[in-house]
């Protein structure tokens, strides 16, 4: 399967297409990259060089893919850091152009924009783009806690704010809705979950969360990947979501016994096929 992925590039460790194009590549798929910026490393290292890349660069290039008459096999679109508000429009008409030569294609909105801790760190304009027109466009979305709360106007303290959030977020577009990074109060010390929810039910699955400081940059972007592969590949997302913490989780166990700050995605790409570990998936609605 062909998935035209969206998002940014790094030369230097791996987040936005670094951290997606492997994982989907490992995994089988053909991954068409278009890069919304290019950086030395990602901004978490507080320096970096490089360029955001003006929205008609974006449309340039898609625009040269569709010359190739291949976009009727793109089975899906992978949007992530978008680093200006003005590229969003670039992507999203690249999904009408996907749509319009494979109607079945799905998109797949990752709204990177902010993190619990950080607030806000992308662009003035982003959010906004994100909340109003990406995500209603979106048939999946996969969203961290602090930017469910954000595109919902909610706070999400419990399992059940949770849940009305990811209903409230999927009765504006997304048919699934995956939240990552996931802390409720009720949630047990030292663990961490992500919630899949769709109009068929909601799964909850709950993994050790390893100390590391500062957590490595790009595991949002991995998780968005992973997780819509295995949905492409026909799991239900309770099934994805299995599979997906199950990957996420020996790679960040690779990490942190590496003592990186990077994803260790190529030293552990066994992870990403064949688990180590796997943990339990619930159904909570």
């Amino acid at each position: 399967m062909a998935i035209l992925s969206i998002q940014s590039h790094v030369s230097y460790g791996y987040v936005g297409n670094r951290a997606a194009t492997f994982p989907l590549q490992r995994l089988g798929h053909d991954v068409w990259s278009v890069n919304t910026v290019q950086f030395s490393n990602h901004t978490g290292y507080g320096q970096w060089r490089g360029q955001v890349f003006e929205p008609s660069h974006v449309a340039e290039v898609v625009n040269g893919i569709a010359e190739r008459g291949v976009l009727g096999e793109c089975q899906a679109v992978l949007s992530g850091y978008m680093g200006n508000a003005e590229t969003g429009s670039a992507i999203l008409d690249a999904v009408a152009k996907v749509r319009a030569a494979n109607p079945k294609a799905l998109y797949c909105c990752d709204p990177v924009m902010g993190d619990v801790g950080r607030g806000m760190f992308v662009r003035p304009g982003i959010p906004e783009f994100m909340r109003d027109r990406a995500v209603p466009a979106a048939d999946i979305t996969t969203p961290n806690q602090f930017e469910l709360e954000y595109l919902t106007g909610r706070t999400v303290r419990t399992l059940d704010d949770a849940l009305k959030a990811a209903a409230a977020l999927r009765e504006k577009g997304p048919r699934v809705v995956l939240v990552t990074s996931l802390l409720r109060e009720e949630t047990a010390p030292g663990t961490i979950e992500m919630l899949a929810a769709t109009d068929a039910g909601a799964w909850l699955v709950l993994t050790p969360q390893l100390p590391m400081q500062p957590p490595p940059n790009g595991a949002g972007d991995a998780v968005a990947a992973l997780f819509l592969s295995h949905l492409l590949s026909g799991r239900e997302a309770g099934e994805a979501l299995g599979e997906t913490a199950a990957s996420i989780f020996g790679i960040f166990a690779a990490t942190h016994a590496a003592g990186s700050r990077e994803l260790r995605l190529v030293a552990a790409q066994e992870e990403l096929v064949s688990p180590s570990r796997r943990f339990s998936v619930e159904r909570v609605a």
